[in-house]
């Protein structure tokens, strides 16, 4: 039976990602650089507001992000998800599966309705502000966990976006429960600010107890620590989890871990895009830490991979990108 390094759950969502201007996103009345849950009357909305501008179309969702930069650095990975019947929800199945990624979707009839989508609007400055209709992933519940695959991973990780879906996060905290159970490592992403900002509470049951590891930007552990001194910040993150990986973005990350604190600096690079730069981290790093790598040797695998996402338009990398950089860090790591 196959085993896997990283069993994720999380929004199946397909990403249209458009580039505007500061004043269009105004016009659009989209907040900017935050993740904001829209209805169908609203998507219809916003895509008229953009007819005839190009998109860029891509499989998506934070942990779907997650699990496809693990299988392409040459981890094994599975992903509970929720699709529908339609074009797009063909569309990212066949987008995990050419990845590598091993899912639950495909194992029954996927109901009617719409699959997910999330209109990214990318501003000069890189910022990417989203608009989100969760369609048949608003439904997702525990039907779609595989509790024998659970068992057999390294890591099981929550997308902290299910904070926001009552049978969401109830999917995740019952599959968190089984991984415990299990001995699988927990590990859980902070996602967006409109998530602590809004759903706070379900935040705190998939920390719950504490977790292995633990992944948020800078703004967002400001914003849970409710401070902004650094020290007084990792101070209030460390009990979180046993491993607290906050991205800074150019300024590289901190890893906080048994009370120390290890800042690891980023790869230069000028900003484009930062779509998927916190997803792309985590799966980076969490094949590092399941590959055998120390935590400053994950953390710089991880700095370097999300580098390369923010240095273009999109949010994934192509398989051949993540394979050299897997080959650097051998190397870094020989010579060490």
């Amino acid at each position: 039976m196959t085993s896997y390094d990283l069993y994720a759950i999380g929004n199946a969502l397909v990403d249209s990602e458009y580039e505007v201007t500061d004043a269009q996103l105004q016009a659009l009345q989209v907040e900017k650089r935050h993740m904001t849950l829209i209805d169908a009357p609203r998507r219809a909305a916003l895509l008229a507001g953009l007819e005839g501008q190009h998109a860029r179309r891509t499989g998506g969702g934070s942990a779907g992000n997650t699990v496809v930069a693990m299988a392409q650095l040459g981890g094994k990975a599975f992903y509970s998800c929720r699709v529908a019947q339609d074009e797009l929800g063909a569309f990212y199945q066949a987008d995990l599966e050419a990845n590598g990624v091993r899912s639950n979707l495909g194992q029954g009839a996927a109901p009617a309705g719409q699959t997910g989508v999330c209109l990214v609007l990318v501003t000069p400055d890189a910022e990417r502000s989203m608009s989100t209709f969760l369609g048949a992933t608003a439904e997702l519940d525990a039907s779609a966990l595989q509790p024998e695959a659970i068992a057999r991973s390294q890591v099981y990780y929550m997308e902290g976006y299910l904070a926001a879906s009552p049978s969401g996060l109830e999917a995740a905290l019952q599959g968190r429960a089984l991984a415990r159970a299990a001995g699988v490592r927990l590990a859980a992403t902070l996602s967006d600010m409109s998530m602590i900002n809004f759903c706070r509470p379900g935040l705190e049951a998939i920390l719950g107890d504490g977790l292995d590891y633990l992944f948020c930007n800078e703004e967002e552990a400001q914003g849970w620590a409710g401070c902004t001194d650094l020290d007084e910040l990792c101070a209030r993150f460390a009990p979180l989890a046993g491993v607290v990986c906050i991205t800074r973005g150019a300024k590289g990350c901190l890893v906080l871990h048994e009370g120390k604190r290890l800042e690891v600096p980023a790869a230069p690079v000028r900003a484009l895009d930062t779509n998927g730069a916190g997803d792309m981290f985590a799966g980076a790093f969490l094949f590092g830490v399941t590959h055998g790598y120390d935590l400053a040797q994950a953390a710089w695998l991880a700095n370097q991979a999300a580098s390369q996402v923010v240095a273009q338009y999109g949010n994934r990398l192509k398989t051949a990108q993540l394979q050299a950089l897997r080959q650097q860090l051998e190397q870094r790591a020989a010579a060490q």
